[in-house]
């Protein structure tokens, strides 16, 4: 579980190999090959790739985890754009009241001369 994976590289035929698991670093063999008494590890089985028609199974706790990801999505989203008008709407009430009030004040002026 606290072993690193180390994930490889696509390959152009955009077949994803499987992940790569560290191992230790052995010393070089002074003797051929056919000869050696270590075990070493194969290559890396690739992973079974999905077909791109195939649907997607969900268990019950990855749909739960779906649908409470995209209820937060849709949350944030709303806060944020509800935020945006609140900001929106404060700016255009504030830019009214300072109309009106120049608008008093320019009249005024004009009345006393």
């Amino acid at each position: 579980m606290f072993r690193p994976r180390i994930p490889v590289n696509p390959s152009p035929t955009h077949l994803v190999p499987g992940l790569v698991e560290p191992t230790a670093i052995t010393p070089a063999h002074d003797r051929p090959s056919s000869q050696c008494a270590c075990t070493h590890v194969g290559p890396v089985a690739p992973l079974p790739s999905r077909s791109p028609g195939s649907p997607i199974r969900l268990t019950g706790t990855g749909l739960a985890c779906a649908v409470a990801g995209g209820t937060a999505v849709v949350l944030v989203v709303g806060a944020v754009l509800v935020s945006m008008l609140l900001a929106v709407a404060i700016t255009g009430v504030s830019v009214a009241v300072c109309a009106v009030v120049l608008r008093s004040l320019l009249s005024t002026s004009r009345n006393q001369h």
